[in-house]
């Protein structure tokens, strides 16, 4: 039987420190630790997989530590310890609510806070995904959540911190995780890829961060398949490959065509684009996309928005330069449209293959337009 064990479980941090994206949260918890200031209910609230259940089993780990190295790390050797990382402590309940979200679930909870822990100071309860717990059970929960005995922690986790009721809310102290940064994601990816002695091209790294979208569990679970996919060197074509994304390259080549006003080659790499499977819509969002990149590579202070390797970067300002903002402009606005009423066209490829005519035919536009009003301009004085 394999022996395999997913990134996301295999590298799941055992330290606040190692926490990626959210020092906020772990600076507040560890100096909460070192002052003997800890509240009896947390509430932490985010997007998912960003490390809400995961600062929730460090917090419970650390307060049941013996011997706690500078308050706020557990030694990973006393009795407690040990028992919490082979899953089998008294003193660390995890109840899952999207699955035991009832009233009966919620009493024998309740149940369970009346008996002092075994071993340890503390009992913790990690609840996961509390909003899914219907009114009776939060009604339920109530009075122990605001009257807890001494001994006894409430951490709850959600995703949808609107569902949860306001007097839930109003017991617990409120930490919000953030969406994780593209940047700090690729950080994370060469720490593994070192670990595993394996190497990746920094446009491959920065495409796993981007398709997360902010979430570390989901970029290690799309390096997982991407690298059991690939020998040694994952390459950007093979993110782009096995992930079905629709390259950038694509995006560059076309608009380049715009420019030269070159309608046919645009028709050309559009046909490219379809024969790969992708859907007229998704490559107008797309390109919706790329304008905006290319209308902010255009000045460097609103470069710094951009979440891109340097080569990259560098890449979107050699075009943007070439690129006029007036085409910019009026090519956003023709491709919105195109994006708004493309969902309900009868025929996708010709509304798409429509808003690209308008695009490269728009520097003609605009030199008849310039012609035009001088002409009128002369009529008027002459």
């Amino acid at each position: 039987m394999s022996s395999f064990v997913v990134s996301a479980r295999k590298y799941r941090p055992q330290r606040f420190e190692d926490v990626i994206g959210q020092n906020h949260i772990a600076g507040t918890l560890k100096n909460a630790l070192q002052t003997n200031k800890l509240a009896h209910s947390f509430l932490f609230c985010g997007p998912r997989g960003v490390g809400k259940t995961t600062c929730a089993r460090i917090l419970a780990k650390v307060i049941n530590c013996q011997n706690p190295i500078n308050k706020v790390e557990p030694c990973n050797e006393c009795s407690s310890c040990k028992s919490f990382n082979e899953n089998a402590s008294f003193n660390i309940l995890e109840l899952d609510a999207a699955s035991n979200n009832s009233v009966e679930h919620i009493r024998t909870l309740i149940e369970q806070v009346r008996f002092q822990p075994q071993q340890g100071t503390h009992k913790v309860f990690i609840i996961d995904e509390v909003h899914m717990l219907s009114t009776q059970a939060f009604n339920a929960f109530l009075k122990t959540l605001e009257e807890p005995p001494p001994y006894a922690i409430f951490i709850l986790a959600t995703t949808e911190k609107h569902k949860i009721l306001p007097t839930i809310l109003s017991r617990c102290q409120i930490f919000d995780f953030k969406r994780i940064q593209p940047t700090d994601i690729v950080e994370q990816l060469d720490i593994i890829l070192k670990e595993q002695k394996r190497t990746a091209d920094p446009e491959a790294l920065y495409q796993i961060g981007v398709k997360a979208d902010g979430a570390m569990r989901d970029a290690l679970s799309i390096y997982d398949k991407i690298a059991s996919a690939t020998e040694g060197h994952i390459t950007y074509k093979d993110v782009t490959s096995n992930l079905n994304i629709l390259d950038y390259d694509y995006f560059f080549r076309i608009t380049d065509t715009f420019i030269r006003s070159d309608l046919s080659s645009a028709i050309l790499v559009f046909d490219e684009v379809i024969k790969q499977g992708f859907e007229p819509d998704l490559f107008i969002s797309g390109l919706c996309d790329h304008f905006r990149t290319l209308l902010l590579s255009k000045n460097p202070s609103t470069t710094a928005i951009l979440d891109f390797s340097n080569e990259l970067k560098q890449r979107y300002y050699n075009q943007a330069t070439i690129c006029p903002e007036s085409l910019l402009l009026s090519g956003l606005s023709i491709l919105n449209q195109c994006d708004i009423f493309i969902p309900r066209a009868t025929n996708k490829r010709l509304h798409a293959e429509v808003a690209l005519m308008k695009l490269c035919h728009f520097s003609n536009l605009s030199e008849t337009n310039v012609l035009e009003s001088s002409g009128e301009k002369k009529k008027v004085t002459t």
